[in-house]
């Protein structure tokens, strides 16, 4: 008889996990196996062929974290060993057939491009030939290997599909116990596919686009792998947003929302769009950061500082040419003692940027650039929401014109709103009465969530809306997702 280790050896025994996949946009897609760390040489005596539990802790059981790190196994792989690693017994088999959550999640699996998610990155196909060919009459032997190898696969392909779902594909989170954990716990549940599905995120950002999107694949003809072949944009598109709420999630139930690409502002309550506006970004030079903060007070009547990289870049080259221009936009210039200077005696042609000591400053008024209102909230890019004269801007299409901040449409709506949130009846002051008295700050006691993103593809009541992608960030987000390196 032999010993469970030769009988490995001699059976040339070896498990494939799944493999990413590279495909560029409408392309083929290529497969690249990664191979688990072999088996190892075990004496124990066996009268016949192993049993499949037997097998699996031949290939578990003694394999320790730092063996699996020496051998370069990446994430996945120890997520698969330690799931098996307590108890190595099957998880999907009931006896020499598949049980019925091996059934339903690999139902679920099939059906990943529903999520954003594609079959063949969780080897499916390979999976489904390995179910078929159970049916298939074999010895013994042949039949606990192939269930073995069934086993393992549909173990890495659940753990990968459940990382995915929640994660996303670009961001790889490695904690291989907690998501063993995880998985054993679902299984233990009896909902396992419900329980994979409560994993992602849960902001109505997210859920209805992976809603539409699934509706789409539905009405459309054909079986969704045929939709997404003839309409592979579309799907990568979809896709990739549905990867970046996946990334960012937002837990909050009450917040502001910009979404770049729209130039557009919505206040969130409970699922609910509760307020709706539209803004002006940055454009692609000054683009508009993606960010999450809290808006904590907004100014009446504010005055404008301006930066100085466009007091020194943008209005310098004016002010050698002709001083006079600050003037007539009601801008005044301060030196470093802040001692305010008339600009027809500083000799501009003599400063450069490099040497650019003075600051500009805008008073209220009905010239100023940042309008009667600013709301502020802490950022490391000093960008704001603010007000602006030039209102008739917000009927361009392309909204993409500031030098970084955000102006908003109707910003004293949206300050009176904030007031009622909190309670307070106290009614704003006109524009005009703003302006008549210094700068006014109004702290909030409840700032108000606001997240800065940046989707190309949103959804609304079942309706998928598409936009430009202004900054070129999705054919980024493509490379990495379909092309990793």
């Amino acid at each position: 008889m032999l010993s469970l280790g030769r009988y490995l050896r001699s059976s040339c025994f070896g498990l494939a996990l799944v493999a990413s996949s590279c495909r560029t946009a409408g392309g083929p897609t290529v497969q690249a196996a990664q191979s688990v760390v072999g088996l190892p040489a075990v004496s124990t005596m066996h009268p016949g062929p192993p049993t499949v539990a037997q097998l699996l802790r031949a290939r578990f059981d003694s394999v320790t974290p730092g063996q699996s790190a020496r051998s370069g196994q990446n994430h996945r792989a120890a997520a698969v060993q330690a799931f098996y690693k307590p108890v190595a017994i099957p998880a999907w088999l009931v006896g020499d057939s598949l049980s019925h959550p091996a059934q339903e999640v690999l139902a679920l699996l099939a059906r990943a491009w529903v999520y954003g998610l594609q079959p063949a990155d969780y080897g499916v196909a390979s999976l489904l030939s390995l179910r078929d060919s159970l049916a298939m009459p074999a010895p013994a032997t042949a039949r606990q290997l192939q269930l073995v190898r069934y086993e393992v696969s549909l173990t890495d392909a659940v753990l990968a599909f459940a990382h995915d779902l929640k994660h996303g594909r670009r961001h790889r989170v490695r904690q291989p116990a907690e998501a063993a954990a995880q998985l054993r716990a679902a299984l233990a549940g009896g909902a396992l596919s419900a329980t994979l599905l409560a994993s992602q995120p849960a902001n109505p950002e997210y859920r209805q686009l992976q809603l539409a999107l699934a509706q789409w694949l539905a009405q459309a003809p054909g079986p969704p792998d045929s939709v997404v072949a003839h309409h592979r944009l579309r799907f990568e598109r979809i896709a990739l947003n549905l990867e970046r709420w996946r990334a960012e999630p937002i837990a909050e139930s009450e917040y502001l929302l910009v979404n770049i690409p729209a130039f557009e502002l919505l206040v969130m309550g409970h699922d609910t769009v509760k307020r709706r506006a539209r803004v002006i970004v940055g454009k692609p030079a000054t683009p508009t950061p993606t960010l999450r903060s809290r808006i904590k007070y907004f100014t009446l009547a504010p005055v404008w500082n301006v930066p100085y990289s466009i007091a020194s870049q943008e209005m310098l080259p004016r002010l050698q040419d002709d001083p006079s221009f600050l003037a007539a936009s009601d801008l005044a210039v301060y030196d470093g003692r802040h001692q305010r200077r008339n600009p027809r005696t500083i000799a501009w042609s003599e400063v450069t940027e490099q040497t650019f000591k003075y600051t500009i400053q805008q008073d209220a008024g009905p010239r100023n650039v940042l309008g009667n209102v600013v709301f502020h909230f802490p950022n490391p890019y000093l960008v704001y929401l603010h007000d602006t004269p030039e209102r008739y801007l917000f009927a361009q299409a392309n909204r993409a014109l500031s030098h970084g901040c955000i102006r908003v449409e109707r910003p004293r709506e949206l300050a009176a709103w904030l007031l009622r949130r909190e309670g307070n009846p106290t009614p704003l002051p006109t524009a005009a009465q703003a302006r008549q008295s210094p700068p006014q700050e109004v702290l909030l006691r409840r700032p108000l969530p606001i997240f800065i993103r940046y989707a190309t593809v949103t959804a609304e009541n079942g309706h998928l809306r598409f936009f430009r992608d202004i900054y070129g960030q999705d054919q980024v987000l493509r490379e990495a997702l379909y092309c990793p390196k």
